[in-house]
């Protein structure tokens, strides 16, 4: 298998180095093929490196950055402010062919203008959409816009599908079911936005429109692609997130209530814990931005290490599956 460099930046997120750098350098261990560029302060980041066990120093550089951007920071100075940051050098990186893809945890807007400013969008992309996969009863989801694009025109979201139904074709899904999220599933529903989107993926002849879908159709998995604006999208996603964290705090307190049901517990707990592990924020971090001339994955400001190693994987896969290639390929076709 060919070689696979990923630029991370190392100064975003939450939690910074001293969690960017160990995950980074566990998917390096985990993965002889991938090759890993550290952007940032070299005083902080290579006294990390050094204490990782074993760590190949063949298959690791770090490239000094003289600043970075922080998480409330807004998008237009982190754009004409800063041209030495951290997360601009590695997205350089990717412009100028040096690495396959560009990894961050930071500034989601400050990422989102650099990533279109210094990649540019592919030839019939007006604006990148960001993605996530999202676990359903019947596997998966592919969910887009989820906070790139809080207004969204009818033509955005006819490009979301296109980019959409290409991720999943990647995946290996011929012919995924692309649905446009609405607060009802009948066609009288909705506001003129998404009435007039549907109409449009109606006469699409490369998408299989499925029609409309609602937030529990969702889950149910009655779509394999959920177009939506960045403003519904994001909602939908961090409700999720907190629901999901909720059933498992209450889950964790009727377990403790009386030494019947810590007995119960006990007995439930492995098959609790593997469907923790399926449905853990962590397991699916990684949100990619389709559309750019380059692949970017925002990972969750607050991930933890195994988060940010899930992002990290996100962009190896894509990396693989040359998404930009098949995206511009289709483009082209569409034309």
């Amino acid at each position: 298998m060919s070689a696979s460099v990923i630029a991370i930046d190392a100064m975003g997120g939450d939690h910074g180095p001293h969690c960017i750098v160990p995950a980074s350098l566990s998917c390096l261990a985990d993965t002889p093929s991938l090759h890993l560029i550290l952007v940032g302060q070299p005083a902080l980041l290579n006294p990390l490196v050094s204490a990782f066990p074993g760590v190949d120093r063949a298959r690791v550089s770090v490239v000094q950055a003289g600043e970075f951007i922080t998480m409330d920071e807004r998008p237009a100075q982190a754009l004409r402010g800063k041209p030495n940051s951290s997360m601009r050098l590695m997205l350089e990186l990717v412009r100028d062919g040096k690495a396959d893809a560009a990894v961050s945890a930071g500034n989601t807007g400050a990422l989102m203008a650099l990533s279109k400013y210094i990649l540019k969008t592919l030839p019939g992309i007006d604006r990148p959409a960001m993605c996530t996969l999202v676990p359903t009863q019947a596997g998966s989801c592919l969910l887009l816009d989820i906070g790139a694009n809080v207004d969204c025109d009818v033509e955005h979201l006819r490009q979301f599908a296109v980019m959409g139904s290409t991720v999943m074709q990647a995946l290996g899904n011929e012919r995924p079911r692309v649905a446009l999220l609405n607060v009802g599933a009948e066609e009288v529903k909705g506001n003129q936005q998404v009435k007039l989107a549907a109409d449009l993926l109606r006469q699409a002849r490369d998408i299989h429109f499925t029609g409309f879908i609602e937030g529990d159709g969702l889950y149910r998995g009655e779509a394999d692609v959920v177009v939506c604006d960045g403003f519904v999208g994001n909602i939908l996603l961090k409700s999720s997130e907190g629901l999901a964290g909720l059933i498992s705090s209450r889950l964790d307190a009727h377990f403790r209530r009386s030494p019947l049901s810590r007995l119960a517990g006990i007995v439930a707990r492995p098959f609790l814990r593997q469907l923790q592990a399926e449905l853990a924020p962590s397991t699916y971090n990684g949100a990619s931005f389709l559309g750019l001339q380059g692949i970017v994955v925002k990972s969750h400001g607050a991930a933890g290490e195994a988060g940010f190693q899930a992002a990290i994987r996100h962009a190896l896969a894509e990396t693989r599956r040359n998404l930009p290639g098949r995206l511009r390929a289709r483009l082209e076709r569409l034309c």
